[in-house]
């Protein structure tokens, strides 16, 4: 019994957590927003700043001043800020997690 009841609740935290963070494809990602979106790291383009890349579209994903985290080629998940400014849509990231679970949490406020 205790252990159907601890794996409910294992499942209502993360069908909660899924809920609270639902995934924005990347073309859907609007400026002014919070989002979190998926995809793989398709490219480097400096030490504090990648491209991330889904079915829907790329953008650039912004965790300066810290240095990026990831490897092309590697699956994750970021949240953060779409920027606002004219130009090409950028999200200043809060966290990226990485495939194996593990969350890098950007301590830089961007707002």
């Amino acid at each position: 019994m205790k252990r159907l009841v601890t794996a409910g609740l294992f499942a209502a935290l993360a069908a909660s957590a899924a809920w609270a963070n639902p995934i924005t494809p990347i073309a859907d990602a609007k400026r002014g927003t919070t989002v979190t979106v998926q995809g793989t790291v398709e490219r480097i383009t400096d030490e504090d700043e990648f491209r991330l890349a889904d079915a829907s579209g790329q953008i650039r994903i912004y965790v300066g001043p810290n240095w990026v985290p990831a490897d092309v080629g590697e699956k994750v998940t970021v949240n953060g800020f779409v920027d606002d400014d004219p130009g090409p849509r950028e999200i200043y990231a809060r966290s990226l997690t990485r495939a194996d679970g593990s969350v890098i949490t950007f301590s830089y406020n961007y707002d």
